[in-house]
Order: C-alpha cells, then structure tokens, then sequence
C-alpha cells in the first residue's frame, strides 16, 4: 500500500472515532456546572431587584404622603375670600337718613358671601374709614354686621388674621369631636386658591392598614367619603406605640371651650410606619419603613396664636359647619 493510501485511511479512522463516552460525561458535567452558576446568578439578580422595587415604591408611596400632609399643616388656617376681583360692598351705609352706630344689611359683591360665614370678622373701606365689622347674618349676596362708622357705596371688602383652630384641637383638651392620634382635621384656604375646605387625615393601621384623606368644603352639608392616600400600614403600629399624630397645643393648660385661654395647634408631629406590598424575595419577610415630621408649624395658626393676646379680631373664629361654634352649635362637619 503507497504512503499516501495509509495516510488517507488514517484520516478516515479519526474522523470516525469522535468523543468517548467518558468525555461525553465531563462535557455534560462542566456544562452543567456553569448553568447552574450562570442561573444561580440570575436568580440572585432577580430576587435583588425585586427587593429595590419593593423597598422603592414603599418609599415613594410615603414620601409623597408626608410631603402632601407637611404642605397642608403648613397651610391650615389660612382664611381667605372667593377668587372674585374687588369684592366690595355696593350699597351705602346707611342707604338713607341719619346714620347711628348699629347693625346694618349691606350688598356685596355676586358670589362673595360663597365663602363667608356667620361670625367671620371682615374690614371694610380705606384710609380713616376703615374698620372691622363681624358677620351676624347671611342671606343672599347681603350681609347683616355692626357698623361703627357710615360708609359710602362701593367700599373695598377684604379679610385678615387666620383660624386660631385651623389644626382642629384634640378632644382632650375639651374641643368637640376634635383631632386626636388616628384622626388629623384641619381647615381653611389649604389648596391657596381662595377656596376653603375641611380636610381630615385617618390614619387606620389596626383596621383596613390605610392612611385615608377627605377633602370637603367647609359649607357642605357633608363630608367626602374617604379616599386612600397611603396604602400597606403595619398593623402594629409605630416603634414604641408612637401615635400617628401628636399635637402641641398652646398656651399651656389651655382650653378649647374657654374664651380667654383657648387652644392653638402650633407644631404638629406625624410618624407613619408601613410595609411593602409584597414580601421580600429573597427574606420572604415583608420589608418596613418609618417615616417620622416632626414640628409642622402650621404658620397661619401660630400666627393667630401671636396676635390673639392684642388683636382678638384679627383670630378669625371656627364656622360652624367645621365645629362648635360660639353659640354650641354640633351640626358640624367633625361632628358627622
């Protein structure tokens, strides 16, 4: 046989011959290894970013409750009138004949009185002229006030001062269905838009496990049924029983009843713990959070607060749809 015929049969025995079983079995086994390495990491990677999505929409879920409810505080008891431009009264004081110092119905503007009420102090006209009269009855686009001094037609109409319970006391210190720890109620021009509104917090963590909202105008009949704002409350609560709000009130030893010593919120603490919505992947323990505000100075009540001991006109009084007013009234919307 001519070398090459034996090399070229050489060349087909090899190609024949291919792995052996026992190569075969190391091949599988090396790949088996570093599948399990390669799924071994995935899952990992898997079961990681499972735990940063949990932890990430639980921590924007309260971030955004805090900050809505830090906002709102900050603007509880600000009073303001309707969005109307110059709200005046349009008829003279009196209308005919001699004036007296006494109680007189006065025109104001169309649409102004939507978001006055009974009691609120107002100053009217400009200059010498000026002064502050108090509401003692609606009807209409007319008011009913005492007036001291007579006054030409179409004089300015404007409010100051702020609600001294704009953060609604705790029932504690004697305030009719007032705010306590599972319950914030606070009222005024909170949205900045001359529109005045009653908004109440319920922090129900041993219940339904939600932080709910209302928003109500302070005329309604009514209050809005509560919407869910923060979801996934632990249902045991804040470290060391903290309540979900704590208030303090001023002066020391105040009362919400008394005329000479009544109560002003003037900080506001809010401390909420929840838990993701699922269980960790990789733990399968649900992963928790604390968020604690602590001193929310709702300002136009401190204000209020400030002014009360030299200017009592300038602390607007609560309308009796938000809760008791002067004379006792319990047909108010913290009462329903």
């Amino acid at each position: 046989m001519s070398e090459r015929a034996k090399t070229h049969t050489k060349k087909q025995t090899g190609e024949a011959r291919g792995f052996s079983l026992l190569e075969m079995m190391i091949s599988m086994a090396i790949l088996v290894a570093i599948s399990g390495v390669v799924m071994s990491g995935l899952l990992q990677t898997t079961h990681t970013e499972g735990s940063v999505q949990n932890r990430t929409e639980m921590h924007a879920a309260v971030r955004s409750a805090t900050e809505l409810m830090q906002q709102e505080i900050g603007q509880a008891g600000r009073i303001s009138l309707p969005p109307i431009t110059n709200i005046q009264i349009t008829t003279a004081i009196p209308v005919s004949g001699t004036f007296n110092p006494g109680s007189y119905t006065a025109t104001l503007t169309s649409g102004a009185t939507a978001g006055m009420f009974v009691g609120e102090y107002l100053v009217v006209d400009a200059g010498s002229n000026q002064e502050t009269v108090r509401i003692s009855a609606i009807s209409g686009n007319t008011i009913t006030a005492w007036f001291n001094i007579a006054h030409a037609a179409n004089i300015p109409v404007n409010v100051q001062g702020g609600f001294g319970t704009g953060v609604v006391p705790e029932t504690s210190v004697g305030m009719l269905n007032g705010s306590d720890a599972t319950h914030l109620k606070i009222y005024g021009d909170i949205n900045g838009d001359g529109n005045m509104v009653y908004v109440e917090y319920t922090c129900d963590w041993a219940g339904s496990g939600n932080l709910y909202r209302s928003e109500t105008a302070f005329n309604a009949a009514s209050v809005s049924a509560n919407q869910v704002l923060l979801p996934n409350l632990y249902n045991q609560g804040n470290p060391n029983n903290t309540p979900c709000f704590v208030y303090q009130e001023q002066p020391t030893n105040c009362n919400a009843t008394s005329a000479t010593s009544p109560c002003f919120v003037t900080d506001v603490a809010v401390t909420l713990t929840v838990q993701t919505a699922l269980p960790d992947p990789s733990t399968g323990q649900y992963q928790r959070e604390t968020k604690a505000l602590l001193n929310v100075s709702p300002r136009n009540v401190f204000d209020a607060y400030q002014l009360f001991s030299f200017s009592p006109t300038r602390v607007q009084p609560m309308p009796a749809t938000i809760g008791p007013c002067a004379t006792g009234s319990t047909a108010c919307l913290t009462g329903f």
